[in-house]
């Protein structure tokens, strides 16, 4: 079977595995005591997810890896590199390009009334890298899309991409900690959940930083990176700026209809 037959599979596959785990660590280990009764939370967060894939793959009759297939060879930058070295850089090429994407999405206010939805979670778990509103999810596909057309990488590289980005995100946003040496170690190369948890503080302009998903070194190079929550990581308060959303802000329908509803503040 060729790698757009085998795409599917392959990404569900490694999803369910990442997320079950994920599931399981935090259970036996978490950082932090949540906030809200966990059930009804997590289980509006996953509908979101499958309103998601069903809205895309309704809208999109061509994904990312399907693209990468047709255009392969075409381009002139990334088609005269050796194939393994093309694959490299892609792959670091479209994680710059979402660290990018995601400050977008701060800085524009628009973009972030669709963005606010993910932060307004008002705990951090494994669910919450599932938590993405319909209008996000369609533009993040279509700027997917768009690099895919521009860079012309091989299908590989895409696919292979596809799968970090849900593996990180779903890593990252755990509800668990690394040992210290490991955790410091760790966060040198790639995100780890202490990284990514203080981007979801409500406190001050720490949601303003740490932006990158699987590499953190655009954080560093750009000075967009906070080592530490200013709270510490216990005591920190998770979600948007004003009162606790109550469980019924939790529900689907209330989740898409946020972005017309009164904005919170970034800050």
């Amino acid at each position: 079977m060729t790698l757009l037959n085998n795409e599917a599979a392959i990404r569900l596959t490694v999803f369910a595995a990442v997320l079950l785990a994920m599931l399981g660590w935090q259970a036996l280990a978490p950082a932090r005591t949540p906030r809200q009764p966990g059930l009804v939370r997590q289980a509006n967060n996953i509908a979101l997810l499958a309103l998601d894939t069903a809205l895309v793959r309704l809208l999109f009759p061509v994904l990312a890896v399907g693209l990468a297939l047709r255009l392969e060879g075409s381009g002139l930058l990334l088609s005269a590199l050796p194939r393994w070295l093309a694959v490299v850089a892609a792959l670091i090429l479209f994680d710059l390009a979402i660290y990018w994407q995601h400050r977008l999405f701060h800085l524009i206010p628009a973009l972030w009334r669709l963005h606010r939805v993910h932060h307004a979670d008002p705990d951090f778990d494994v669910t919450t890298a599932l938590r993405f509103h319909p209008g996000e999810i369609i533009l993040s596909m279509l700027i997917k899309l768009g690099l895919v057309w521009l860079l012309r990488p091989p299908a590989e590289a895409v696919l292979i991409f596809e799968i970090l980005l849900n593996a990180s995100s779903m890593f990252n946003h755990g509800n668990v900690r690394l040992p210290a040496g490991l955790e410091r170690t760790v966060r040198r190369l790639v995100v780890t959940p202490d990284l990514h948890r203080v981007h979801h503080s409500a406190g001050g302009d720490e949601m303003n930083h740490n932006f990158g998903f699987c590499l953190s070194l655009w954080d560093r190079w750009f000075g967009t990176m906070v080592a530490q929550p200013a709270a510490g990581h216990a005591a920190m308060r998770i979600g948007l700026p004003g009162p606790t959303p109550t469980r019924r802000e939790l529900w689907l329908d209330r989740l898409l209809l946020m972005p017309w509803r009164p904005a919170a503040g970034r800050d």
